[in-house]
């Protein structure tokens, strides 16, 4: 499964529980966090400040 900046951060924990290493390696504590339902992986980086593209390299390795 690839991982896109269109997808739920909870949809991307749900579907692809290795990820999950990561994001937390990326700064996002967000895992378990209600707003990780209704949140793209897009806004949550923009809200940390994480790189996007750097990040999607990351989880689709």
């Amino acid at each position: 499964m690839e991982i896109t900046k269109d997808m739920l951060i909870g949809e991307i924990v749900r579907n692809k529980p290795e990820a999950i290493e990561t994001l937390l390696r990326f700064g996002m504590g967000c895992i378990g966090c209600p707003s990780s339902q209704m949140e793209s992986l897009e806004e949550a980086a923009m809200v940390h400040g994480i790189d996007l593209e750097e990040l999607l390299r990351a989880l689709n390795q």
